[in-house]
């Protein structure tokens, strides 16, 4: 069995999101126990969600889930990069392909890329 760092932390780590196919860094989430046993369990990544305080499926309100390909652990065992077929083609909730989608310009922020999606028609927001 795996043992992860919870306690360390508070009970939640960091969970990066890589796109298996590209490389390109999706997201920065966090897991708990439970996120972490259902993410090995199914196969789809499942965080924990800070702001609504539940365990969340990736892309289970927009199907953009993220399928495992392969999961490492850093040397403290308190972070997790989960390498993933991110489905949809996006995995920011603005529709852009990666959450990392601004770049910093001096003192501005430049969004790089267009969405993929439309998050008015996927969220109904």
């Amino acid at each position: 069995m795996i043992e992860l760092n919870f306690d360390k932390t508070g009970g939640l780590i960091p969970a990066i999101a890589q796109d298996a196919a590209t490389g390109q860094v999706l997201m920065l989430a966090y897991i708990n126990r439970e996120s972490w046993d259902k993410s090995l369990a199914t196969g789809e990544v499942h965080y924990w969600s800070r702001s609504r305080q539940e365990l969340w499926h990736k892309g289970g309100t927009s199907g953009h889930v993220q399928k495992i390909k392969a999961v490492y652990v850093d040397c403290d065992d308190d972070t997790v990069l989960f390498v993933v077929e991110q489905v949809g083609g996006a995995a920011c909730h603005t529709g852009m392909c990666s959450c990392f989608h601004r770049r910093v310009e001096g003192e501005d922020l430049v969004t790089e890329g267009e969405p993929v999606f439309d998050p008015k028609e996927v969220y109904g927001k």
